[in-house]
């Protein structure tokens, strides 16, 4: 397994940050790795909501079903994913109100195929990639929201 865990302030209440972050006709804006958006059972996402995605590392892509397996809004969703060859990920957002704004903090736990031996591959292969694209994509979200 592999995580990646990074955060951001953002000048906006958490319920403004929340109802961008839910609504998955909006990744578009603000995930750097998000291509197409599939099938989504539900807008905005709710608890038990499904949906797929093609997201892309490395150019190269691949879908992901997701399925919200815990949801507290404004506060906390938790996705859990399956991927190519059995691969799994868990991402976990949050959102806390602090000096009359938000921290968003995102997890995500990335499970490959292969198991430890999948894992030290993909580390190889992927390396930093996903921490600098985490990055990216919560400094897009700060600018979505704060222009």
């Amino acid at each position: 397994m592999s995580e990646v865990c990074v955060s951001i302030d953002i000048d906006a209440a958490p319920e403004e940050v929340w109802d961008l972050i839910m609504d998955p006709n909006r990744f578009d804006q603000w995930v750097t790795i998000h291509r197409r958006l599939g099938d989504v059972s539900d807008i905005p996402l709710k608890d038990g909501s499904t949906m797929d995605q093609t997201l892309c590392l490395r150019g190269v892509n691949f879908k992901v079903h997701w399925r919200v397996v815990e949801l507290d809004p404004p506060h906390r969703v938790v996705f859990e994913g399956r991927g190519p060859a059995r691969s799994r990920a868990v991402i976990r957002e949050e959102l806390a109100a602090v000096d009359g704004g938000t921290r968003f903090s995102y997890t995500n736990e990335f499970h490959p195929p292969g198991g430890p031996l999948g894992t030290v591959a993909s580390r190889v292969v992927i390396g930093g990639v996903p921490r600098r694209e985490a990055n990216a994509s919560l400094e897009r979200l700060k600018r979505l929201i704060e222009r």
